[in-house]
């Protein structure tokens, strides 16, 4: 589920995660405001960036749990993976004044092609998954993700 606090189909700016963190099966919305380390950074980097909630959604390239409960978190299959980029296309059909993707991580950068394929007009950007075990791994990886999110955020601003 996406979060309702944030831009829905109004908005400008979509960020692609990869899959929702190993919890319980129960419906969740995919948020900044999660109680994980990767939607604390994600706030962080964010609002650092200048990039307004209104104007951006979270979404999951694979968006259901792959988990089973209690379980570690594992990288998707490619099937699953294959499976979730099978239903982005219709899902960013109802986002009609999308200008900008940024895809966060190996996951939700293999989504590429296929947004070029199906909406041209838009610019995508790519960077680290935000997730703290990767982050944490080297100060580099923070740049890279404010950086990035710098740049999408100006786009916002001069993208038709």
């Amino acid at each position: 589920h996406v979060d309702p606090l944030d831009g829905g189909v109004d908005a400008r700016l979509l960020l692609l995660l990869e899959t929702p963190g190993p919890r319980g099966a129960e419906p969740r919305f995919v948020s900044r405001d999660n109680p994980t380390g990767t939607a604390r950074n994600l706030r962080r980097f964010l609002s650092a960036s200048g990039i307004e909630r209104h104007r951006s959604l979270l979404w999951n390239a694979v968006p259901w749990t792959i988990h089973a409960p209690g379980a570690r978190n594992r990288a998707p299959r490619r099937s699953e993976i294959e499976e979730g980029l099978s239903l982005l296309g219709d899902f960013i059909s109802l986002l009609p004044v999308l200008r900008v993707v940024v895809t966060a991580g190996r996951v939700a950068a293999l989504a590429q092609p296929l947004l070029r394929e199906t909406r041209p007009e838009l610019r995508l950007f790519a960077m680290p998954h935000p997730s703290p075990v990767y982050v944490n791994t080297s100060p580099s990886i923070a740049v890279r993700i404010a950086t990035t999110l710098d740049a999408a955020s100006e786009c916002l601003g001069s993208c038709s």
